[in-house]
């Protein structure tokens, strides 16, 4: 049975133990960055960081509301980058069956920049990165290790309010819905953002433009792996001047 995150924003304090946790499992290198005006750093996932809590602020009557959002790939049911990656350079991205995860292989070093801007582009939620250094691309991938061994992700083992959780699929879903009926008797606006899609369900209590500009997706990767999958198909048959539908 595949595995999803839960991750209910509403007991988001922007601690960050999760962005931490994620970096020192995975021994990723600190980022020289600058205060911009905001907590929220570094200002963007990168191929050192595989999660980012973001931070938005916004003016609800006369008081400011916070809003958190702990940023990651949200390892979709159908991924568009794999589909997007495949008419690259087969195996580059690639889906692990028992759990879900997606994850982007060594062979991601072989592909240009070009290429690269291209998968990206393919993602609603604008999540791959790529280090300049090795051209490898980067992202969450799941603790893998960690879960094919039998523990928690390290961003949900240090979660202190219950933000992060994960398990079977089915079980996150249970838990996802009985929150948000419970949320929505004070946020009417809350909502589960793209649940029938991803592993990474979050719990909205408001507009999804609060949050983070890619919080929901504005295209379902179901519709694009069926793009990708029309894509590869006239590739495959080019050469012999038939096209198949």
């Amino acid at each position: 049975m595949s595995k999803s995150f839960f991750i209910d924003t509403t007991r988001c304090t922007a601690c960050r133990g999760c962005q931490l946790a994620c970096k020192e499992w995975f021994e990723l290198p600190a980022n020289k960055t600058k205060q911009l005006g905001t907590h929220q750093n570094p200002p963007d996932l990168n191929a050192n960081n595989y999660k980012l809590v973001r931070f938005s602020e916004h003016m609800i009557g006369d008081r400011v509301e916070w809003y958190f959002f702990p940023d990651q790939c949200r390892h979709c049911v159908y991924p568009p980058c794999q589909g997007a990656a495949d008419t690259v350079l087969e195996g580059v991205v690639i889906q692990d069956e028992a759990t879900g995860a997606v994850i982007f292989t060594e062979k991601s070093t072989q592909i240009s920049k070009d290429d690269f801007e291209y998968i990206r582009e393919s993602c609603p939620y604008d999540i791959p990165r790529r280090d300049e250094k090795t051209g490898r691309m980067a992202k969450c991938v799941m603790c893998i290790d960690r879960v094919q061994a039998g523990m928690l992700p390290a961003c949900v083992k240090v979660c202190p309010t219950g933000t992060m959780n994960f398990g079977d699929r089915e079980d996150m879903l249970a838990l996802a819905q009985k929150c948000l009926e419970k949320v929505q008797k004070t946020h009417p606006n809350a909502m589960l953002a793209n649940p029938d899609d991803v592993n990474v369900i979050y719990l909205l209590a408001d507009a999804p433009e609060r949050y983070h500009t890619h919080s929901v997706a504005q295209a379902s990767p179901r519709s694009r792996k069926q793009l990708f999958a029309s894509v590869r198909n006239r590739l495959a048959t080019a050469g012999d001047g038939v096209e198949r539908s």
